[in-house]
């Protein structure tokens, strides 16, 4: 799976984006997917005979596979090279995508949803590492990363528009069969296109890597199972109690390790503890909106699902221009004025949701839809570049693995602690709001955290490194000096 250089040398002025089309293709595949299996759950309820046990567990699976696999495949990311990990990502996402369309049940279905979670978990920290390696110019590297958080973008608003077209023409398996040609195609773009930087010398670290995998395996299993039996049942609070001590018991054994898989050093970096934790907040805050709103339009208005599609367009369309503007913006200012403009008109547009009640007229949420899609997208690839910038190069897999993996729990708990809030449907409107509220208080949150931690400056306009030379310890560095 080795993959060839592009033709003319990364990192200047001249680049080829070949890299960043072949890392792209796979991204956006992984994205659309995810989005575009919420639509067709119904007809494959009906068409499987499952209940809403099993339609959970189609979604959740992956979801929980995704998460508890991101720091482990970061570091083996590192260790063998990040593109044949793509390539390999790409290769099991797709063949599970097969899996998932020849599925003659509910059991077979949610089997190959963990093996899409598996290719998923492969594939996305190494994307970002291949762009690392790719884009080596800081103002070319800020562009690659806004335009990979814009496929992101593009893919989440048109899962639901392609998703309902196909399902109404061909079934819902053809959601899954579409990811054989795009799923081929990222494997053929990522050979001939993306360099293939060998990998590193380091020890997997088995313990570190099962207690990193229990610890956010069982907070996301709580997480997810809390919305249905309870926060103090006995199998949620078993499951915090879990994670938390499989947390410690990680820190611990990181601190003793030779080649620790994930180096404490990394958080002494104000600018990585500070963007990663910026990564869980905007995800718990966006995530939570975009499912108390869903359901918002459907129970409470009255809506379709794919009329609900076409009135949430307005915020998942902004990701695809924020995104991209955001790679712009960072390229010539860094990462910290993005992330609080971003965080600050985010945290605006959740605010503006208060608004909403049975009867508010869609035109009101025009405005709360656009500046809460605007703003999570134009604070996370700059949150995402900050992560990248503020840790040496050989571990660009692992660092891409913890940004993930925050956001992905960022996610498991907006939708969980929100999705409690609402659930007695004669108090859903205030339940919404208390929500929105506490969404909004995630985005304000991440803006002083930004402030505070988030190292401030643009980046160097040359065909330099990125940033200066790894600080003594081999592990840390900032992505800017500071003004």
């Amino acid at each position: 799976m080795a993959g060839t250089s592009a033709t003319r040398a990364p990192g200047t002025r001249s680049a080829s984006w070949w890299p960043l089309l072949a890392v792209c293709v796979g991204y956006f595949m992984v994205i659309l997917d995810a989005t575009a299996v919420n639509v067709a759950l119904p007809s494959l309820g009906r068409d499987l005979g499952t209940g809403i046990t099993g339609l959970q567990w189609v979604v959740d699976g992956y979801t929980l596979v995704f998460a508890g696999l991101l720091l482990s495949t970061g570091a083996i990311g590192d260790r063998r090279g990040p593109n044949r990990v793509y390539q390999a990502g790409l290769l099991v996402f797709t063949a599970a995508s097969v899996g998932c369309g020849l599925a003659p049940g509910t059991g077979w279905l949610v089997a190959a949803r963990l093996a899409q979670g598996l290719g998923a978990a492969l594939l996305v920290p190494a994307s970002l590492a291949l762009l690392q390696v790719a884009y080596s110019e800081p103002t070319v590297r800020a562009r690659a990363f806004g335009i990979w958080g814009g496929v992101g973008g593009v893919g989440a608003a048109a899962g639901p528009l392609i998703g309902g077209a196909l399902i109404g023409a061909f079934g819902w398996r053809s959601v899954f069969f579409v990811n054989l040609p795009v799923g081929l195609a990222g494997v053929a773009l990522a050979a001939r296109h993306v360099p293939a930087p060998a990998g590193r010398p380091r020890r997997l670290d088995p313990a570190a890597q099962a207690l990193g995998i229990l610890a956010l395996a069982a907070l996301t299993g709580a997480l997810i199972e809390a919305g249905s039996v309870g926060w103090s049942a006995p199998l949620v609070l078993v499951g915090f109690g879990t994670a938390v001590a499989a947390a410690i018991a990680f820190v611990a054994v990181e601190h003793r390790a030779e080649q620790p898989m994930l180096p404490p050093a990394l958080f002494r970096s104000p600018t990585f503890s500070g963007a990663n934790l910026v990564g869980v907040l905007i995800n718990l805050g966006f995530y939570g909106q975009l499912f108390v709103a869903s359901i918002y339009f459907q129970r409470v208005r009255g809506d379709s699902a794919l009329t609900t599609g076409l009135l949430l367009l307005p915020e998942l369309a902004m990701a695809v221009v924020a995104s991209t503007a955001s790679g712009w913006v960072m390229a010539r200012t860094g990462p910290r004025r993005p992330m609080l403009t971003g965080l600050a008109l985010g945290g605006a547009g959740l605010l503006g949701w208060l608004v909403a009640g049975p009867h508010t007229p869609y035109p009101a949420l025009i405005v709360p839809l656009v500046a809460t899609g605007f703003g999570m997208a134009f604070t996370m690839p700059a949150a995402t570049a900050a992560v990248m910038g503020a840790a040496a190069a050989e571990f660009a897999g692992t660092v891409s693995g913890v940004i993930n993996a925050a956001r992905q729990v960022g996610g498991v708990i907006g939708v969980a602690l929100l999705g409690t809030l609402i659930a007695d449907q004669a108090t859903f409107v205030a339940g919404m709001h208390a929500g929105l509220i506490v969404a909004s208080l995630a985005f304000f949150v991440g803006c002083a955290v930004t402030y505070r931690m988030v190292v401030s400056g643009a980046p160097a306009r040359t065909a330099a490194p990125a940033s200066p030379p790894p600080v003594t310890d081999g592990t840390c560095r900032e992505t800017a000096q500071e003004q």
